[in-house]
């Protein structure tokens, strides 16, 4: 039995827009969804669930169909400036606590 895939609207929408930027693409080159399916090695109703947003489809499945359109270089524009990211990170990497001062003259106390 499947997993029911639950979206949020967000998703939704997002999902729905990468499905119709495809679809657009796959137009712009005159290609079928027969072609687009050969070429991936999927079939047309992958294809079909791709340009329809559809949230169960493997992100492998739309490697394929984004390589099959010459645009398999843009996989690597996902998540690749993490804004908010490197802002938790660089809350955690905040300036470094120093000693107190009893310490470092105990130290140097004991260095003489």
């Amino acid at each position: 039995m499947k997993k029911a895939n639950i979206s949020s609207p967000l998703t939704k929408r997002l999902l729905k827009g990468l499905g119709e930027n495809i679809r657009l693409a796959r137009l712009r080159r005159d290609l079928s969804l027969r072609a687009v399916a050969e070429r991936a090695g999927l079939s047309i109703n992958t294809v079909v669930a791709i340009e329809n947003g559809e949230s169960g489809v493997s992100i492998g499945a739309i490697a394929n169909v984004l390589h099959c359109l010459g645009l398999a270089e843009d996989i690597t524009l996902i998540a690749r400036d993490d804004v908010i990211g490197r802002k938790l990170q660089d809350l955690e990497l905040g300036p470094k606590k120093r000693a107190t001062k009893k310490k470092n003259e105990k130290l140097l106390v004991g260095k003489k």
